[in-house]
């Protein structure tokens, strides 16, 4: 039986239209957020990433995630799956969230 996409996905994932900021081979780029879960993301980005590579992320989670405040997060992670084929030559780029870190507030 072949598992689907869908199938893996575990947790609930927020479909989230913010910045992040992306840590990638000791650079740091903006992207944006494509959807959010409690184990993953995935946001388009500019600029390639090898699958596999280890990746770093910060993110403001919005009070209707959170159902409190806004908190940045600081997350560490692995590029699982990089896809092109988006119409404005963005990638999509997905990761596994590793670890994670609250932020205090700036």
């Amino acid at each position: 039986m072949v598992e689907s996409q869908q199938d893996k996905r575990a947790a609930r994932r927020f479909p989230l239209r913010v910045p992040v900021t992306v840590d990638h081979e000791n650079a740091t780029k903006a992207a944006q957020i494509r959807d959010v879960s409690a184990r993953g993301i995935s946001f388009y980005l500019d600029s390639a990433v090898t699958q596999g590579s280890p990746i770093g992320f910060t993110l403001t989670l919005p009070p209707e995630i959170t159902l409190t405040e806004s908190i940045r997060v600081q997350c560490k992670g692995r590029v699982v799956r990089v896809e092109d084929g988006s119409s404005d030559g963005k990638l999509t780029v997905a990761a596994v969230i590793e670890d994670y870190e609250f932020l205090p507030e700036a």
